[in-house]
């Protein structure tokens, strides 16, 4: 069996071609790897990156908000900080 080869323009292309397909055929949603065979799913996520990832490069799917990533920095900060608050009362209750 000959191994096809694939490339990262192959593999949005890939993508935006099972999109317009299920668009087709009166589905309303985005590819999944299901739809695909198990190689080309390797190649996608080889050359794009985790699946939702690879859907933003090919344009199906808005890309995550750059305050998302700010959300989840100061929600780690503020976890940080009870836990040295929580640290802090056990040492003093303990002395």
């Amino acid at each position: 069996m000959a191994e096809k080869k694939y490339t990262k323009e192959i593999c949005l292309e890939l993508l935006r071609a099972k999109k317009q397909e299920l668009q087709a055929s009166g589905a309303d949603r985005l590819p999944q790897r299901s739809d695909f065979e198990p190689d080309e799913v390797v190649a996608v996520k080889a050359y794009l990156g985790p699946w939702p990832r690879a859907l933003e490069a090919a344009g199906l799917k808005e890309p995550r908000g750059e305050d998302r990533l700010k959300k989840n920095r100061e929600k780690r900060r503020r976890a940080r900080r009870r836990a040295r608050e929580i640290r802090r009362r056990e040492a003093e209750e303990n002395e």
